[in-house]
């Protein structure tokens, strides 16, 4: 299988980082636009897909080959084509497991052989914002700002406490910083729209557009 992957250097790093098997090509790219050059491949994943914006124009017309996007906020619904979505945000490509979803009727075969080949299994769960880890990161780190911001204790000392407290591997002030502020606000603004307790908090959201 002839594969083709729109990354940068760190998503490629951790999307490595488990190694893969020797029946995948991978060509990496920095563009969607670059996909162009690979019309015979068997799969096409977007990692920068959110970041950029407006891929969707570019990739569908490699449909009805697995088209994957790595689309944490939009979903399915929003983007408004059958593409398989993933949550890509840094750190969570690392992990064993990839949460990923797609309209009904598309084959979701492909994405679990694509991703076998990286040395990963496949979770399919419901075409929502967040999917379920991002969403549960995000506000842990909303949360740590707003204690933050109410003095409870300093950023160093949060981040320490929640990783020995709670064995996470990163703590909360430090996991913001390798996902993207950007990126986590983004996701809680969504949220808040339909439940208020995803509000983010107003320190966030300031080191948010200052990033």
């Amino acid at each position: 299988m002839r594969l083709v992957i729109v990354a940068n250097e760190t998503m490629k790093e951790e999307l490595l980082s488990s190694g893969k098997t020797d029946d995948i090509i991978i060509d990496w790219v920095s563009s969607a636009e670059a996909l162009s050059s690979y019309p015979d491949a068997d799969a096409f994943i977007d990692l920068l897909f959110e970041q950029n914006g407006s891929d969707d124009k570019i990739l569908k017309q490699f449909l009805p080959k697995a088209v994957i996007v790595n689309s944490v906020v939009k979903t399915i619904e929003e983007i408004g084509q059958p593409f398989i979505r993933i949550n890509g945000w840094p750190t969570f490509l690392k992990r064993k497991i990839v949460e990923a979803s797609c309209k009904q009727g598309v084959d979701k075969a492909i994405a679990e052989k694509i991703f076998a080949s990286l040395k990963r299994k496949v979770e399919w769960v419901p075409d929502v914002p967040g999917f379920i880890s991002a969403r549960v990161v995000s506000m842990i780190i909303n949360e740590a700002y707003f204690a933050f911001s109410e003095k409870v204790s300093s950023k160093e000392e949060i981040d320490t406490a929640m990783k020995l407290g709670t064995n996470y591997p990163y703590g909360p002030f430090e996991w913001a910083k390798k996902i993207g502020l950007k990126n986590i606000h983004s996701l809680l603004t969504q949220q808040s729209n339909a439940e208020k307790r995803y509000h983010p908090a107003i320190l966030l959201t300031k080191e948010a557009i200052e990033s």
